[in-house]
């Protein structure tokens, strides 16, 4: 098990994610680049990315960013809750800088099945504390 966010946590999720191979990505989740500035986490602030399907440490070249805190990132990413992210947004827990095209083409895709699979493997290891 490994600590949501910590540099461990990112290292289990590149390997479940290349043990993974191919996630037959639908094109708007494949062509997605978006930067994470996560607030709140137990190491501070913490810089990810969205990108080829799946969440990585540090940023990337997107044109969009999302400012969130730890707690609703993880009740989007790890349970897959729209609606929170919905409701996050409309009552500010989420600010958006940049293409708001790229976030929007997010709520409209279909994760594959591989990929679900992939985020069933890095809840699993994630420490639900």
């Amino acid at each position: 098990m490994a600590v949501f966010l910590t540099d461990e946590w990112f290292s289990e999720v590149d390997r479940l994610t290349a043990e993974a191979g191919d996630l037959n990505l639908p094109p708007a989740l494949a062509n997605t680049k978006i930067n994470l500035k996560i607030t709140n986490t137990a190491n501070g602030d913490v810089n990810a990315a969205l990108e080829n399907g799946v969440l990585k440490k540090g940023e990337t070249d997107a044109t969009t960013t999302i400012n969130i805190d730890q707690e609703t990132l993880k009740a989007i990413a790890l349970k897959g809750d729209m609606n929170e992210a919905m409701n996050a947004f409309m009552s500010g827990k989420i600010r958006i800088d940049g293409d708001m095209g790229q976030v929007m083409a997010l709520q409209t895709a279909k994760p594959s099945v591989e990929q679900k699979d992939l985020f069933k493997k890095i809840y699993a290891m994630t420490e639900q504390a």
